[in-house]
This record gives structure tokens, C-alpha cells and sequence, in this order.
């Protein structure tokens, strides 16, 4: 009984083994990856943060631009973007922005408001399947190493409802990365262009820099010496601004798949070197229970030897029976 206690303790330790390998080769990788897109992230934020001062600069000189700036009184129709990753193991990084999600939608649809979802990912669309929510559209394969070109394929899905009307709010749930070692699901206006104090705000929690821009109807914010700066218009602004929203939307999302990216690899990193303590923890345990089995085993053993030699002596055995069980016994235990 022994002997089959300790092979299959054996057995165990060969196969958490092999599974803290895997844990540590991801753990090592999820750690690189992570490194490479926090340099994407920092390379892209300037990039944002001037497409949406020009966004806003046209805006304020645009005829009827008003739905493009600001949020909304009434929202009859409005549109939700979950970014989330197609794999799991990142430990609760999938669950806590789809979770998210679903609370945000419940809690305005009894305002009213009819939800339209478009997914990135494998696991939302899995999700909200099984809550009973219909995907309008849902993309996979991009969060990983996610490209500009992956950004446009959503924006094309986004910015079409709403420049016809069909929706009057579009908003972007995902987590926003704030360092490698803090990242926080938000939620997040896209369309139509958030308030200025909105934006700041943002800036301030992702630590970009940002400079106010000019109030409505100035056309222009302030440059670095202090002055106004004024704009020229061609073609209109209303023209422009057909041009001008597809792109922001483009911008915002890469930089919310970036961010997602990074703070998957960095839930990933987590979870592997949790689970690859774990396993060690487990292997250490699984040896001591294998050490204790293997003494109980030669233990028993001895103590076999010595009661057959103790029955031979009493039996009346000859010496020589003796001497055999005697050197057997010394060979044993040797």
C-alpha cells in the first residue's frame, strides 16, 4: 500500500511539474509583451490628445455641430464597445470589464435607452451570448498585438450609426492602463466628442499631459507663449468634421486596444507567477507526503524482518536460519 502511495505521489510531482514550466514560459513572456506595449501606449497618447483639440476646434465653428461635442440630454438609442481579450488565464481581467458592461447596460435601460453591442474579443461575445444580449458586431484575433488597421475595422462598425443618427451616443468600456501596477475598468464616452472638463479629466488619471483648450465659438485654444491661436477652415467645418470623426474614433480605439493589451499581459503576468508559486508550493507538500510514505515503507518492512526473526528464535530454529535472517536484516538496513 505504501509502495503505491509513493508512485503515485511521483506521479504527481512529474505533472505539476510539467504545468509549472508552462506557468513560468507564460509568466516570462506575458512580461515582455507588456514592457513593448507600454513603449505603443506613450507613443500614441500625443497623437490623441491633438485630433481631439482639432476635433473640438471644428466643432465650435460647425453649423448644427452641436451632437458632435458634449453628451447627450436624451439617449433613445446608443451603442456600447467591450474590449476585453480572446484568452483566458489573465485572472479576473475579462470578468471584471464584462461584468461592467452588463451593469452599465441594466442600469440606463431603465432610463430608457436601447443598448446596440459591438465586442472585441472572444470572451465577450461568449458572454453576452449567454445573458441573453445580442452582438451587432464582434471582432477577435486583435488584442493581443493589436494594429492601427485593427482599430479602423471597429471604428467602421461605430462611426456609421452614428454620423446617420442612428444612435446618439457611443461609449467604450475597457481598462484603462494606468501603470504596471494599477489598471481600472472605465467607462468612457467616444462619440459624441466628451466635454472638455471630461477630457482633462481623463488625461489627469492616465498621467498625459494636457493644455485647455479655447472655449466655443473662439475658434483656436492658446499656444505655448499664451496667445490664441486662430484657424482657417478648408474645406468648411462641416465638411471637416466627416472627415474629422471617423479619424477620432480610430485614434481612441487604438488607444484603448493598446491599453487593454498591456493590462492583459500585466493580469496574465500576475496570474502565471501566482500559479507557478502555487506549484511549488504543491511540489514541496507532495515531496514531504513522499518522504513520510517512503519511511512508513521501510519502516514496516523492518519491522517484518525483525518479527520473523524473533518468531525463527523462539521456534527453536537452527543457528544457521539465524544467521541468514540476521545478515538479511543487516543488508536492509545498510
Amino acid at each position: 500500500m505504501a509502495g503505491g502511495e509513493e508512485r503515485e505521489l511521483r506521479r504527481r510531482i512529474r505533472s505539476v511539474g510539467a504545468t509549472r514550466k508552462i506557468t513560468r514560459a507564460m509568466e516570462l513572456i506575458a512580461a515582455s509583451e507588456m514592457t513593448r506595449a507600454q513603449g505603443r501606449i506613450a507613443g500614441s497618447r500625443p497623437y490623441v490628445q491633438g485630433i481631439e483639440k482639432v476635433l473640438a476646434a471644428t466643432a465650435a465653428e460647425a453649423v448644427g455641430a452641436e451632437r458632435f461635442l458634449g453628451r447627450p440630454e436624451q439617449v433613445d438609442q446608443a451603442l456600447l464597445v467591450a474590449i476585453v481579450s480572446d484568452r483566458g488565464l489573465a485572472g479576473g481581467y475579462n470578468n471584471n470589464v464584462l461584468r461592467t458592461a452588463l451593469r452599465h447596460i441594466r442600469e440606463h435601460e431603465r432610463d430608457g435607452t436601447t443598448y446596440r453591442l459591438v465586442t472585441v474579443g472572444r470572451k465577450a461575445t461568449s458572454f453576452f451570448t449567454f445573458n441573453g444580449r445580442e452582438v451587432l458586431e464582434s471582432y477577435t484575433k486583435m488584442t493581443d498585438r493589436p494594429t492601427f488597421a485593427d482599430a479602423r475595422r471597429v471604428a467602421e462598425s461605430i462611426v456609421g450609426p452614428f454620423l446617420a443618427g442612428e444612435v446618439g451616443l457611443v461609449e467604450l468600456i475597457s481598462t484603462r492602463f494606468l501603470s504596471a501596477g494599477s489598471q481600472r475598468v472605465e467607462t468612457r464616452q467616444l462619440l459624441p466628442l466628451p466635454a472638455e472638463d471630461d477630457r482633462a479629466e481623463g488625461e489627469r488619471t492616465a498621467g498625459a499631459s494636457h493644455r485647455d483648450a479655447a472655449p466655443a465659438g473662439e475658434g483656436g485654444d492658446e499656444d505655448s507663449s499664451g496667445h490664441l491661436a486662430l484657424y482657417e477652415f478648408e474645406p468648411s467645418p462641416e465638411e471637416l468634421l466627416q472627415l474629422l470623426v471617423p479619424q477620432y474614433a480610430e485614434a481612441v480605439l487604438y488607444q484603448a486596444l493598446l491599453e487593454a493589451s498591456a493590462s492583459e499581459h500585466t493580469a496574465r503576468q500576475r496570474a502565471m507567477a501566482s500559479a507557478t508559486e502555487n506549484a511549488d508550493e504543491l511540489i514541496t507538500t507532495y515531496r514531504r507526503a513522499m518522504n513520510r510514505a517512503r519511511q512508513e515503507s521501510i519502516t514496516t518492512e523492518i519491522m517484518e524482518i525483525v518479527g520473523g526473526a524473533e518468531a525463527l528464535r523462539h521456534s527453536g530454529s537452527s543457528d544457521r536460519g539465524r544467521s541468514d535472517l540476521g545478515d538479511a536484516l543487516e543488508e536492509r538496513t545498510a
